[in-house]
């Protein structure tokens, strides 16, 4: 069965002065998956999640997008062409109600205020947000915000949805209860990209992973593949890991 790349990134560079926090990584996401992109902190994720939203141009390297280069194009356009984003540090609209907030992203493609609350309201329910859209989202718990903030992104009709560590903070029950969320999105006919910390959850949701150190893409597979790559464990681990690790292995199997 032949698969369609989304979004293709091609030896991405970004550069601060003289930091390189992207170096030449590629990255490409399939239509209809869930895609994971992981890595210690400090490896250059938030940047180049950064490049692909259009929040930041890279300094080398392209952006594809359904076959088009949209590496220079501003992120309220790629919105227009069906990505969507969240962020790390949610903040909702505070003196506005879940249902107002949710219509904000709903505006993109529905001008007229009924219609812009009426698919709001479609996609609380959808989110597991029904019974809270009157409530005032100042109110909302961390797990609530973080399902706004996926509703917002989700009323612009994207295509594709990038999504920033919206396990972080989370207790082990809201994982698991937000889990069957993400999926459900990608079922609607969402592809998405995920970064995260959470690695359990990332075994559990993604197709395939890719995982960036340093700037630099070292391994992209299955997720049990990525999880077992010396490489991969000596990124997260410290030199020396993989080794370690294999000789306890088999110091157990002796």
């Amino acid at each position: 069965m032949s698969t369609e790349t989304l979004l293709r990134c091609t030896g991405v560079t970004k550069r601060f002065g003289g930091l390189v926090a992207v170096d030449d990584a590629s990255l490409d996401v399939e239509a209809g998956s869930i895609t994971g992109l992981i890595g210690p902190n400090g490896a250059g994720k938030t940047t180049f999640f950064t490049v692909i939203a259009g929040f930041a141009e890279p300094t080398a390297g392209s952006v594809t997008f359904r076959g088009q280069d949209i590496t220079a194009l501003p992120a309220h356009r790629r919105a227009e062409i069906g990505i969507a984003r969240t962020f790390q540090i949610v903040q909702p609209f505070a003196g506005l109600s879940v249902r107002e907030n949710i219509a904000v992203g709903a505006y993109l493609r529905h001008p007229g205020r009924e219609a812009a609350l009426a698919r709001a309201e479609n996609i609380a329910q959808r989110l597991g947000l029904g019974p809270m859209l009157d409530q005032s989202a100042g109110d909302l718990t961390v797990a609530g915000r973080k399902r706004l903030e996926m509703a917002r992104a989700l009323a612009t009709e994207p295509s594709l949805l990038l999504l920033d560590e919206v396990l972080a903070g989370l207790n082990p029950s809201e994982i698991r209860d937000m889990i069957p969320v993400v999926r459900a999105i990608r079922d609607s006919g969402v592809t998405i990209l995920i970064v995260e910390h959470v690695m359990q959850a990332v075994m559990q949701l993604c197709d395939t992973v890719a995982v960036l150190a340093q700037g630099r893409m070292i391994a992209k597979g299955r997720p049990a593949e990525v999880a077992s790559d010396p490489k991969v464990i000596e990124a997260y681990l410290g030199h020396g890991a993989a080794k370690r690790m294999q000789a306890q292995q088999g110091d157990s199997h002796a």
